[in-house]
């Protein structure tokens, strides 16, 4: 399966901020890849980036085999995009708008406009500048899909959708992928990653703290409890086998979510001088975010020059 998306070494700084730090990214075709972080993490300039919007400090990027600075019309052409903040012509009735922007894409456009405004109950007829904000998150979806794009590029889609729409537009995205589509989908909203996404990267500061498989990551980072004869005592967390993402400390007691790349971990801590009442479960990804955005080393202490703490990788 070849990448969709490529981004090495990605850096942007804008006056008295670093917004993205040496970001790495594969994205395969026929996907659905979600970004998760907070506001701020850095997801919307990344996705400014990829579309050909923002210029990059430094780095390289390729989508669809495409510089987006030098390619930009033509990738375009290719996929779909809607924002955050979709903007669109007050003036014009949903139906107008439809018509305006079959203009620039190939025939067929305008018929499948039509079927999504009506899945999504649109009354054609009216201006978009009385739309609810809701429909006017319909209204960007139904112009952005309509091409069938190779890619469709999604940051915080469903904000302002009532739960049925959010439920069946989720769903899609779902069955895009299965027909070799690639969705890349922003959100800080982990219940949506969780339901369709497949393979995602969490964002914290401008670095991605973790990417690779939802699946992997299930089974790769555990929480584990344990307790310490001497709470002073500096733990060997270098150990290879171990990484701790996270560390909770209450006199004696200790809870890490931590990785490691087989089932040994728990008897690797059980192991070293110190530490008894070792136990440990599957960490789920609500736990596994706020380790990588509230781990006890911020993203913030490391050099630009630092690689990502995890990246998963198939082995398929």
């Amino acid at each position: 399966m070849s990448d969709i998306i490529e981004v090495e070494g990605l850096a942007m700084h804008f006056r008295g901020c670093q917004a993205l730090r040496n970001v790495d990214l594969a994205i395969p075709r026929g996907s659905v890849f979600a970004l998760l972080g907070e506001n701020g993490a850095g997801k919307t300039t990344l996705i400014r980036i990829l579309t050909g919007f923002q210029s990059p400090t430094s780095g390289s990027v390729r989508i669809l085999g495409l510089d987006p600075l030098k390619d930009a019309l033509a990738i375009r052409r290719r996929i779909g995009y809607v924002s955050d903040t979709p903007a669109l012509y007050q003036w014009m009735r949903i139906d107008e708008i439809g018509s305006f922007a079959s203009a620039f894409y190939p025939e067929g456009f305008l018929d499948n406009y039509h079927d999504l405004i009506t899945r999504y109950e649109l009354p054609a007829n009216r201006k978009i500048k009385h739309l609810s904000k809701g429909q006017r998150a319909k209204v960007a979806l139904a112009l952005a899909v309509s091409h069938d794009p190779e890619l469709l590029i999604l940051d915080e889609p469903t904000s302002g959708l009532d739960p049925l729409v959010r439920r069946a537009f989720l769903e899609s995205m779902v069955e895009r992928a299965a027909r070799g589509r690639t969705v890349l989908l922003s959100s800080h909203q982990i219940s949506e990653i969780e339901r369709v996404a497949d393979r995602m990267a969490i964002i914290h500061d401008g670095h991605v703290r973790l990417q690779g498989t939802l699946s992997d990551m299930r089974n790769d980072v555990v929480e584990l409890t344990f307790s310490v004869t001497d709470p002073l005592a500096v733990l060997p967390v270098v150990e290879r086998n171990v990484e701790v993402l996270s560390e909770q400390k209450s006199g004696r007691q200790v809870r890490w979510i931590a990785l490691s790349g087989d089932d040994s971990v728990e008897k690797t801590v059980s192991d070293w001088p110190g530490v008894h009442s070792v136990r440990s479960r599957p960490a789920n990804l609500e736990e596994l975010f706020v380790a990588c955005t509230r781990g006890s080393k911020s993203p913030s202490q490391l050099s630009n020059d630092d690689s990502p703490r995890v990246v998963f990788q198939d082995v398929t």
